[in-house]
């Protein structure tokens, strides 16, 4: 494994970095977490789940682990109506605790993550807003995280609050939105969107979740010649949704039919995620990740397209042969001629449903 270095020092060197995956959506598949605010109190109601998926992502290459704290902001503990016995900051505390424990199992760092809050749609007040990400931020400074992390931000001016109080941590800061190439949800371009992160202090830049990788590094692209064209400099992070969502709508899979109950039918393969890697490390992106739907034998798939990059495969790999090699010794002949790249490369994989559709029509059009 390369060695434990700050994420900077680490991107500027020119490495690759792979994130972790989902954690919310497959926490609630196994019935950790509950759907519709989707709040991460399983952090201390269920450590033993959030640490068995923290090391699972470990094992399939992770670089980072982020601490399971989506939507902990006090605003959206109150409102989810979930938690009524433990606090936010007991939730922080738990999941850094948790993330740094697996992440000292090998040489991962740890990214302390906020993410939007209603306060914002309800009033846009800054100050509260910025209360709410500075209360989070003194949480996880009481704890040994290496960086932090805004994500999920459907407004780039959010987004920036939460960039401009986050970097009063004197620690590095990536930010991420769930964005489309449309833009964000006042209609401001991916360019200007990341103009104004970096403007605001972001060290790394990108979108995750909502839509599909072919989507996102469409607009992490579009990112970057914003960038360009403003003479700012940022590294490029992305971390898409985990399934195929080919409408390229403006919010996302939340507005998919599917959502959130039946997407397994849109999920990537393994050699989806091969194919995404590579594109987005062709796009100059260095921090390839997954959000909701990344299960770890994705992000093995990122850590084994990347080998050569990196140097090194995952410990996941001593039980995966590359490109199916580990079929070459199955029983059957018909098996055993998959043992190889070219098939699975140009697999046009089933979906077994003959009356459903390829495509939906999102509820947002």
């Amino acid at each position: 494994m390369t060695s434990k270095r700050d994420i900077l020092e680490r991107l500027n060197a020119g490495e690759v970095i792979v994130g972790d995956g989902g954690m919310v959506l497959q926490l609630e598949r196994r019935g950790y977490v509950k759907a519709g605010h989707w709040t991460p109190e399983a952090a201390v109601e269920h450590p033993e789940a959030v640490r068995q998926l923290h090391r699972e992502f470990l094992r399939a290459g992770a670089d980072v682990l982020q601490t399971f704290s989506f939507y902990c902001s006090e605003d959206k503990l109150e409102l989810s109506g979930n938690v009524t016995n433990i606090t936010g900051a007991q939730i922080n505390e738990a999941a850094c605790d948790l993330a740094r424990e697996v992440a000292d199992e090998g040489n991962a760092l740890v990214a302390g993550c906020v993410s939007q809050t209603p306060c914002y749609l309800s009033n846009r007040n800054e100050t509260e807003v910025k209360s709410l990400f500075k209360k989070q931020m003194d949480e996880f400074l009481k704890k040994d995280i290496d960086f932090f992390i805004a994500e999920f931000f459907r407004y780039a001016e959010e987004a920036a609050w939460a960039v401009q109080v986050l970097k009063t941590s004197g620690k590095t800061v990536g930010a991420t939105l769930c964005i489309s190439p449309h833009g964000d949800m006042n209609g401001l371009p991916p360019g200007e969107c990341a103009v104004h992160l970096v403007k605001a202090g972001a060290d790394i830049v990108g979108v995750n979740c909502h839509l599909d990788p072919t989507a996102c590094i469409q607009t992490v692209k579009l990112m970057k010649e914003g960038l360009d064209k403003a003479g700012l400099k940022g590294h490029l992070m992305i971390q898409p949704l985990g399934c195929q969502t080919p409408e390229c709508n403006l919010t996302g899979y939340i507005s998919l039919p599917e959502y959130p109950f039946a997407l397994e039918c849109r999920t990537l393969t393994r050699w989806d995620v091969h194919k995404y890697a590579r594109e987005a490390y062709d796009a100059g992106i260095r921090y390839i990740g997954g959000c909701c739907g990344f299960e770890a034998y994705h992000i093995r798939a990122i850590s084994e397209e990347l080998r050569a990059e990196r140097g090194f495969l995952p410990p996941a790999s001593e039980k995966h042969g590359l490109w199916g090699a580990g079929l070459e010794l199955h029983t059957k002949p018909w098996v055993r001629a998959r043992a190889q790249r070219e098939y699975w490369e140009n697999l046009l994989p089933a979906s077994g449903r003959p009356k459903c559709p390829s495509m939906a029509t999102p509820a947002d059009e």
